[in-house]
């Protein structure tokens, strides 16, 4: 697993699918080769002191050695952005909450007409005419 330094590719990720969690958000895209994954780790000022954010910091790359095993896949570049809660929130959970996003950012997109799993309606225009002002 190697990590991503350049701008560029943080960028590129921030365009690909992202799975929140409490402690994180994991963003995730594909790339056109079948080198090893990538992966890049940022935790913006809102965070804390250069102290809290590096810890958040070390905690999520600790996540990620610990459970990535077989679960990032080649050709794919991943950014992980550190929130406040990955100071206090127990580690078992963060590996818990990552192997979950992984999952969520490998899943294949649905169909627009599709209705969600969830029963929650889905995101088509209403049919029904709409009512016009009248001048």
């Amino acid at each position: 697993m190697q990590r991503l330094r350049q701008r560029s590719d943080f960028l590129a990720a921030a365009k690909g699918a992202k799975a929140p969690t409490p402690a994180f958000v994991l963003q995730a895209r594909a790339r056109s080769d079948h080198d090893p994954p990538r992966v890049g780790f940022t935790v913006t000022k809102k965070v804390g002191t250069a102290v809290e954010r590096n810890r958040v910091r070390r905690r999520l790359r600790e996540v990620v050695r610990l459970s990535a095993a077989g679960r990032l896949r080649n050709g794919n570049d991943y950014v992980m952005i550190g929130r406040r809660a990955a100071l206090d929130r127990p580690f078992d959970r963060c590996v818990a909450d990552f192997i979950g996003a992984i999952k969520r950012v490998h899943r294949p997109p649905r169909e627009p007409d599709q209705p969600a799993r969830d029963g929650a309606p889905s995101q088509q225009p209403d049919p029904r005419p709409t009512a016009r002002a009248v001048s």
